[in-house]
């Protein structure tokens, strides 16, 4: 199956910018309408409904922040009354007020098609069974995934994430075909494999869907070498709709984003202002189709482009390319910003070491200082201090000609670093500023 809905996937690109216009209007008058917040932000702009004429003219609109979420909590954005919303989803954050959404049976149905958009894509049909190991819960990964299984027809195995052994049992036992969870949590199963002397070239696996952490394209080659897999990138977030938002076709060349159902653009982070598509920015989202809790140009923080070049798999919907970092996670290392990705992809082009660090920011006086913990593979020698110092010295200049800064790397042992059922915590940041 290479297409779940080819009329709306193949669209061309004229037809499909028209129901993006129409889309946009009714959610641009259902928001003016029934939600208060949103009402009050265009009269202060001096713009409602009877402003969007075009497209373009969603670039008169305000933006929503991830704040604006928080201030009106739990219920404050829902454009439906709560007879209406038929499941509430929070963020994973563990600070502060998390960030609510409420979906109604209509949205969750939309849900459901982006998707299975995405697994047909990539291979899945009602024969497939997918060992779904993202959270469940409040969380969206699991019952998003859930849900676009479910609509395809495919065999389901709820397992929700941890208890590591029993994944790797049940997925043998029933044969798997399809494994979503993130990508750290895919290595360290890949890992816990090959430790065992499990030939996963004998599994039923033939993919992964990755998604709810930034990852790169060596940790990638890692994970499909460790589980005989072709591994697929995954986008979205609770406030727009989880997992499914935008997904990998078979090119692995960036995610198509549903742009019957979404509106995409990139900013620039400080002054707002649109970026042309093939810019790295900040992108911004608005829902065409959501009815529970529209959401109207929200920043999401996360770094991207659009690629506008037509993908060869034949869907006319554009791409984003693989996040590379948030604009609120980053780090700023003596004014430099700093992304995980950027380290996670030096070390693993230096050979010999894991995808498994950590980066530990101090602050001596009155600089910065980055420690980079990585861990060796289990067939380096350690008793050879000279392999070990070549070793560090290359792994120190490789990242300093990506970031420009000068690092400490420190090789530990094997699984000696703390490993994550969930999203990797990579930064430890210590400094007191």
């Amino acid at each position: 199956m290479k297409y779940w809905n080819e009329t709306f996937e193949c669209m061309p690109r004229d037809q499909l910018r028209e129901v993006q216009l129409v889309r946009l209007k009714q959610t641009v008058d259902r928001v003016y309408a029934q939600v208060p917040f949103y009402r009050k932000k265009f009269q202060e702009l001096g713009v409602g409904p009877e402003s969007i004429k075009s497209l373009d003219d969603i670039r008169r609109l305000p933006f929503t922040v991830k704040d604006d979420l928080r201030n009106n909590y739990p219920y404050g954005l829902l454009a439906e009354p709560l007879s209406q919303i038929a499941r509430v989803h929070v963020s994973s954050g563990t600070t502060g007020k998390p960030v609510c959404d409420g979906y109604t049976h209509n949205d969750l149905s939309m849900w459901a098609e982006c998707v299975a958009r995405g697994l047909a894509g990539i291979g899945a049909d009602a024969h497939s069974v997918i060992h779904d190991a993202y959270g469940y819960g409040l969380f969206t990964g699991g019952l998003g995934i859930h849900g676009g299984a479910e609509r395809m027809g495919a065999s389901i195995i709820p397992m929700s994430s941890g208890n590591t052994q029993r994944q790797i049992m049940l997925m043998q036992d029933f044969k798997a075909t399809i494994l979503t969870c993130t990508p750290s949590y895919a290595q360290y199963l890949g890992e816990t494999m090959r430790d065992q002397g499990i030939d996963t070239s004998k599994m039923t696996l033939k993919a992964g869907v990755l998604g709810a952490e930034p990852w790169s394209e060596n940790m990638r080659r890692n994970i499909e070498s460790l589980l005989n897999i072709k591994a697929y990138d995954i986008y979205g977030m609770c406030e727009i709709c989880g997992p499914g938002v935008a997904i990998e076709c078979p090119e692995q060349d960036g995610m198509h984003f549903w742009e019957d159902f979404f509106y995409f653009e990139i900013i620039d982070p400080k002054t707002g202002e649109n970026l042309p598509d093939g810019e790295l920015g900040e992108l911004v989202i608005t829902t065409l189709a959501k009815e529970g809790m529209p959401l109207i140009r929200y920043r999401t923080r996360d770094l991207t482009r659009i690629i506008p070049e037509p993908c060869s798999c034949g869907r006319t919907h554009r791409r984003i390319e693989r996040l590379q970092g948030r604009t609120d996670d980053m780090m700023v290392i003596r004014g430099v910003n700093v992304f995980p990705t950027q380290i996670e992809s030096a070390l693993l082009e230096t050979g010999y070491v894991e995808p498994q660090y950590q980066l530990i920011v101090t602050r001596e006086g009155s600089m910065d200082q980055l420690e980079i913990k990585v861990e060796l593979k289990e067939d380096f020698d350690l008793n050879s201090i000279t392999e070990l110092e070549d070793l560090k010295a290359k792994i120190a200049h490789k990242v300093h000609s990506i970031i420009g800064i000068k690092s400490k790397i420190t090789l530990v042992e094997p699984k000696s670093l703390e490993r994550f059922e969930g999203k990797a915590k990579r930064v430890v940041d210590l400094r007191e500023i």
